[in-house]
């Protein structure tokens, strides 16, 4: 029993420390730099939303008043069946602003990975960029987030989520630490090659790197994941700045944990190639540390607690221990009846951790039954309408500095069926806006991620220019 207690606990204390610790000592051994350089590459910014009327207006016009040249951004908000007057509100706000801000209607509601596929096949940009419908950048955000992918090694690249209270006031509670300390943790793990998790709300992607995926895939996982199985980076830009607000009330934010827990799982087995340290080397020693043992903890707290409970009264160690343990339990418990206040540090760790993993440990549960998740509740509001309809075309390669490197090219074409979605006609002085429901929009493509090998119709090709990086590919 006692060998049990010792061996959960080591994985706990691995889990939070010793993995953190052993990725500064790596990184510092061997720190990889990324080659940022100040640019404006054309980015399209997609939105996924379903009921979302509370906030969608004032998250498209915070990325309308960017600090990123106009001409150069295209939205595209795709409304996943939404029925709360979502539509008329995005279509309200492109007539009145001008810009190239394009709607897409999904019906029937598919999920969130599906209404990325199908707005990515609509985009025009070298860059995707991926916000939430509730998510606010920074006033520079968008400029940090593409610096990165001067350094053609960049496939990816993600910025720093900031959660506030629902009064506008940067909280200190739980959530906001564990972002913290997952923010140092991306840092490390971008100085060793790639980093293992991303922020959807603020996250891009070069155009020709991205793989259609299956609507029950967690697009923030997989997709990263694929682009370091085609040999290209993953990394953070501190700077690049998302504020949103934190869920309020703990049933809501364990829902949310669960489900990102649940398709997490789904995708650490679909890329499980990734793990084979032959192969993939560091990274799959990162991937393994930092998510399947992360979502393995509960079970090692479990184990502590069960084991140390048996052990009580065999020696008074084992009595401290239970002791230490009984209060740990007992402030989470305070912190779950104050829920709804600002909890101080000693209260919200406890509580925090346990509610993380305790929403991992009903993941984990719920992943043995073979539960699957496509599309999750409304988060606070929804989306809008679609665009025109122009000529056909592939999925061909975007031009520019930024499109191609070691490791890009064309997109893969579909299989039987219609083919691609048609691109956009090219922008009009004024935006545009109707309607594309699954009953006129093409065939999806079919998945191109770890789920699927690699179609022989992609090939390699390289875009420089006298100011960007040559590729070597």
């Amino acid at each position: 029993m006692a060998t049990v207690f010792a061996i959960c606990a080591l994985m706990l204390v691995y889990v939070y420390a010793g993995y953190p610790v052993l990725c500064a000592l790596f990184a510092s051994l061997r720190k990889r730099s990324v080659r940022s350089a100040e640019g404006t590459p054309s980015v399209t910014i997609i939105i996924a939303a379903f009921n979302e009327a509370a906030c969608i207006e004032r998250t498209l016009r915070n990325k309308l008043s960017l600090d990123y040249p106009p001409e150069k951004i295209e939205v595209i908000v795709v409304s996943d069946a939404s029925d709360d007057g979502t539509d008329e509100i995005i279509a309200r706000v492109a007539e009145e602003s001008g810009r190239a801000v394009r709607l897409l209607r999904q019906e029937p509601r598919a999920g969130k990975t599906a209404a990325l596929n199908l707005a990515a096949g609509y985009a025009t940009s070298e860059l995707l960029v991926f916000s939430d419908a509730n998510s606010l950048y920074g006033p520079t955000a968008l400029r940090r987030l593409v610096e990165p992918f001067a350094d053609p090694e960049v496939g990816y690249a993600t910025g720093r989520m900031v959660y506030k209270a629902p009064d506008g006031s940067l909280t200190g509670e739980g959530c906001s630490a564990y972002m913290r300390y997952e923010n140092v943790l991306r840092g490390l793990e971008t100085r060793l090659g790639s980093l293992v998790g991303v922020d959807g709300g603020i996250d891009a992607v070069r155009a020709t790197l991205y793989a259609p995926m299956r609507p029950d895939q967690q697009p923030d996982f997989v997709l990263p994941l694929s682009v370091v199985q085609r040999g290209r980076r993953v990394v953070f830009e501190p700077r690049a700045l998302l504020y949103e607000e934190s869920l309020a009330i703990p049933s809501d934010e364990f829902r949310m944990r669960t489900r990102v827990a649940l398709r997490a799982w789904h995708a650490l087995r679909d890329m499980a190639m990734l793990l084979n340290p032959f192969r993939h080397g560091l990274y799959a020693w990162q991937l393994f540390s930092h998510k399947w043992l992360r979502y393995m903890a509960p079970v090692f707290q479990i184990g502590v607690l069960i084991t140390n409970a048996a052990l009580v009264g065999s020696a008074p160690l084992w009595n401290v221990l239970f002791g230490v343990q009984a209060v740990f339990y007992a402030l989470a418990l305070v912190g779950l009846a104050m829920r709804g206040h600002r909890l101080p540090p000693p209260l919200s760790f406890p509580f925090y951790l346990c509610l993380l993993n305790g929403a991992a440990g009903n993941a984990l549960l719920r992943f043995m039954r073979g539960d699957r998740l496509v599309s999750g509740p409304a988060r606070t509001g929804a989306g809008v309408a679609a665009p025109r309809r122009g000529p056909a075309a592939g999925w061909g390669t975007r031009p520019g500095p930024w499109a191609g490197a070691r490791g890009a090219g064309p997109r893969p074409a579909a299989g039987p069926g219609p083919g691609p979605p048609p691109r956009f006609p090219p922008r009009a002085a004024g935006p545009t806006a109707s309607t594309a429901s699954s009953a006129t929009r093409p065939r999806p493509r079919p998945s191109t991620t770890a789920a699927s090998p690699r179609p022989a119709s992609i090939q390699l090709r390289c875009a420089t220019s006298a100011t960007w990086p040559r590729c070597r590919c």
